[in-house]
């Protein structure tokens, strides 16, 4: 697992969390399964560019607090 990955995913949950949403929730926002989030959330699974802008329109958050 990368470092970036990990760093990403940790933020990914963070950012969820405070917006009280499940990993449920932003799946349904997004149109995939809740396992594809738990694998961003973990650091396993690598988002597209295009994926990432989706997720931070769902989250209601700039695409840079995900990356920080």
């Amino acid at each position: 697992m990368s470092d970036i990955s990990f760093k990403f995913g940790k933020r990914v949950k963070e950012i969820r969390l405070k917006k009280d949403m499940s990993q449920g929730d932003l799946a349904k926002i997004l149109g995939v399964h809740p396992t594809y989030i738990s694998g961003i959330e973990r650091g396993v699974r690598n988002m597209a560019l295009r994926n990432i802008e989706k997720l931070a329109k769902a989250l209601g958050v700039p695409i840079e607090n995900l990356i920080r």
